[in-house]
């Protein structure tokens, strides 16, 4: 099972962020400069919603900017994480359909930002699969590389959910 952790293999992203479908939009707290260096992505008043699942001090948004705030791990998520997900996820929906901007966030935008952006058009009538391809087509080939989040996505965020209450 591959996760995130410290893999040093995977490249930082060459954006600040990436419009998946009009208005929803998938980012990180860094990203790769035309310089070749990292550099920090510091949202202001760009969307109307941010959702961030890595907070880093300094990084924004602004105030007044909507700021969802829950961190979980580039991991194996608990009942009470996967919960929190399909809120961000429904949170997102609910926005995108009051004609609003949408930004979700994690360390490069690969990972937990992709779960939480897949469910979200999962609830819009897409596969997983359809989900999965079009978030590595907008956003990078790297995206949604946790095979575990992949996993979570095909069988149904709901399930998972389920099964891992079942087992704590």
């Amino acid at each position: 099972m591959r996760t995130r952790g410290k893999q040093h293999d995977v490249p930082a992203p060459e954006r600040p962020w990436s419009e998946i479908v009009p208005g929803l939009w998938m980012g990180g707290h860094e990203f790769r400069g035309r310089s070749g260096r990292l550099e920090s992505v510091v949202v202001r008043a760009e969307f109307d919603l941010v959702q961030s699942l890595l907070r880093l001090p300094g990084y924004g948004p602004d105030p007044g900017v909507e700021h969802h705030v829950w961190p979980i791990p580039d991991g194996p998520l608990d009942g009470t994480q996967l919960a929190g997900v399909m809120r961000l996820a429904r949170a997102v929906n609910e926005t995108l359909d009051a004609g609003r901007r949408v930004l979700v966030r994690c360390h490069h935008g690969y990972n937990r930002s992709g779960l939480v952006i897949a469910h979200a058009l999962v609830q819009r009538g897409s596969s997983p699969d359809e989900a999965i391809r079009l978030i590595r087509d907008r956003r990078s080939a790297w995206a949604l590389h946790n095979e575990l989040f992949v996993e979570y996505l095909r069988a149904g965020l709901s399930t998972v959910r389920l099964l891992e209450e079942l087992a704590e």
